[in-house]
């Protein structure tokens, strides 16, 4: 088709000259300023082919400079996301060449601002649960590109946070539920910073650390001990009243209206 549109233009051109020289001939112009004017439109033609050139070989050279500055890119990108380098393209145009250079870095560049953004959540995510569990946050580089496998390991980890989490959650309101119930029996009064962050603090405040929770259980278990001493002191009473009773030989009655 080109060659055809090429031999087409050649064609005009010649038509044109021929038209030109019948004109000049009509007019009665002389051959020597037939000379020049054709020299004129030589120039003319040649001028407009050179600038017409010029302009096509700047696009190529902008082709080529957008090629070289997109292998660049993908060198740095194929780096950055951990994939194979990029292979030559065979049999192909430097117009298709560049295209398709462009959409690959475009692709890529998506690729790695997604990343970036997902290892941004998951950071976001496993802070929340460091405060709240007292952890350690998961050692990754926030500034370099992570791998797909290193996100998945990294879900992977706060899916485990979020479980501890979870089950300290129980066992915290557990726990929470029966110290209240146990400072009520005993009619005690929270008087220290911890016993009171127990009974009032927000529960999604409360620091679900390792020492919070063996903490708390020491806490009940202090309680339950006292508890049990309390009973033990009571039954042991109980046992000399009726020892009382019975040396006073106190009626039926009596003993079970002071019971």
């Amino acid at each position: 088709r080109s060659e055809v549109l090429a031999a087409e233009a050649v064609s005009s051109l010649n038509r044109a000259m021929a038209a030109l020289r019948d004109i000049w001939e009509e007019i009665g112009i002389s051959e020597e300023q037939r000379l020049e004017r054709t020299d004129v439109v030589q120039r003319h033609i040649k001028s407009l082919l050179d600038m017409m050139v010029a302009e096509e070989e700047s696009l190529k050279e902008r082709l080529l400079k957008s090629i070289a500055q997109c292998r660049r890119e993908l060198d740095i990108l194929c780096r950055e996301l951990q994939l194979d380098p990029l292979e030559a393209e065979e049999e192909s145009t430097i117009l298709q060449m560049e295209k398709n250079m462009r959409t690959r870095v475009d692709t890529l560049m998506k690729q790695k601002k997604d990343r970036m953004q997902e290892l941004r959540d998951l950071q976001e995510q496993d802070q929340d649960l460091c405060d709240i569990l007292c952890a350690t946050p998961f050692c990754i580089d926030g500034n370099a590109v992570p791998s797909l496998e290193d996100l998945a390991r990294y879900r992977c980890h706060l899916a485990s946070l979020v479980a501890e989490k979870e089950q300290r959650r129980e066992e915290f309101v557990s726990c929470k539920r029966q110290i209240i119930l146990l400072m009520e029996e005993l009619d005690h009064t929270p008087d220290t910073s911890f016993e009171r962050d127990v009974v009032y603090e927000n529960e999604e405040s409360f620091c679900l650390s390792t020492n919070n929770i063996a903490a708390l259980q020491s806490l009940r278990q202090q309680l339950e001990a006292r508890r049990s001493l309390n009973e033990a002191v009571c039954s042991e009473l109980r046992a000399r009243i009726a020892a009382l009773w019975e040396r006073l030989q106190v009626p039926a009655e009596e003993r079970e209206s002071s019971a």
